[in-house]
């Protein structure tokens, strides 16, 4: 592929501004693509960065967008919207996708496209971001040390604000159920239904099942058939939980879209400079076999935001020195078990803590 250009879409949202900042530091010229051609101009302006905007409903404007690109990197969510049109103009243009999704109904859709990108001799490779090569890595890590385990269980702390985009796609959920994986089949539980303790690196505590990526691509990376991820339960997810709950009885009604819209619109951004440099997010990948065997391990990570725009940005440079690996693809299966633990601020901890249920 001669094109080696990459484009980032949605830079313009939060998280798109936090992986631009990162290519630019990376010494990379990325191209900004979007929707809003004012926010996208003034973006780009300052480092006479090119950009280009189209429509995800305009097939064709899509493929001219892509014209000359290598890789996309894909910030605009709700994801289960944007990567179909996306990662289709991708395999159209032979263009490698990639997304910092954390959705597993997107990484259903680009699974079913394996055969196709295969074909194309282009990658398709969502959630590069904390969700989830974090974790990904974390249950290829357990997978390889109990190779006949049954079930899974990932435990997540960290997540103490949110932007604009991640609380519009906790409202955009299907039904607002809980995705879980049993015994190969993707299967939903009432939000607050299923409980869990885990030991985050200060003793025990109470986790809440939600319906998390890691449910498709931790499946995708190990085959285990049964698989459920957890959140540390804190106040940013206690209303999390009452907003899907109460929320999915009354969110097809105008007035209340009307209502979320404000309420979105109210909201800042994203966490500021100094929340994100004080933060920090843990991961608890338990596994069991067959047998009552167990393997746990635990990962500290830098926070959210600033790890996904970091660690983006690292697996696009990544696949534009050559290192795609045709067809659909997960963190772990592309780059490794290991690939996390040569991430900067990243804490490993094997057999860490409590194993408890």
């Amino acid at each position: 592929m001669s094109d080696d250009a990459l484009l980032v879409y949605g830079a313009s949202g939060f998280t798109g501004r936090l992986i631009v900042q990162q290519a630019l530091a990376r010494g990379l010229r990325p191209i900004l693509a979007g929707r809003d051609r004012e926010r996208l101009e003034a973006l780009a302006r300052p480092n006479q960065l090119e950009w280009r905007t189209a429509s995800l409903e305009d097939e064709g404007a899509l493929f001219r967008m892509l014209h000359g690109v290598c890789v996309v990197l894909n910030a605009a969510g709700p994801f289960r919207r944007t990567a179909e049109p996306l990662s289709r103009a991708c395999l159209e243009s032979r263009a490698h996708y990639l997304d910092i999704g954390g959705e597993y109904a997107s990484v259903e859709l680009l699974a079913g496209r394996h055969r196709a990108a295969l074909e194309r001799g282009c990658m398709l490779l969502p959630s590069v971001g904390f969700d989830v090569v974090a974790s990904d890595c974390m249950v290829a890590w357990v997978a390889q040390r109990l190779p006949n385990a049954r079930s899974l269980w990932i435990g997540i702390s960290g997540l103490n604000a949110i932007s604009r985009g991640s609380a519009q796609t906790v409202l955009d959920q299907d039904g607002h159920r809980v995705a879980v994986r049993r015994d190969g089949v993707l299967g939903f539980v009432p939000p607050g239904s299923l409980v869990r303790q885990f030991d985050f690196g200060q003793g025990l505590r109470r986790a809440t099942a939600v319906g998390w990526v890691d449910v498709a691509s931790a499946y995708y990376t190990t085959g285990i058939p049964n698989i459920t991820v957890y959140y540390e339960e804190t106040a940013l997810m206690r209303l999390g939980q009452r907003m899907t709950r109460y929320g999915s009885l009354l969110s097809r009604a105008p007035a209340v879209r009307l209502i979320q819209g404000a309420a979105l619109r109210m909201m800042p951004p994203g966490p500021t400079e100094a929340e994100r440099a004080a933060g920090q997010a843990t991961v608890v990948v338990q596994a069991e076999d067959v047998r009552g065997r167990r393997q746990q391990v635990r990962l500290h990570t830098p926070e959210v935001y600033s790890f996904t725009a970091s660690t983006s940005v690292a697996i696009a440079d990544w696949v534009l020195g050559g290192q795609a690996k045709p067809g659909f693809q997960t963190p772990a299966r592309a780059l490794g078990a290991e690939y996390v633990l040569s991430l900067p601020g990243v804490k490993f901890e094997s057999a860490a803590g409590h194993f408890a249920s």
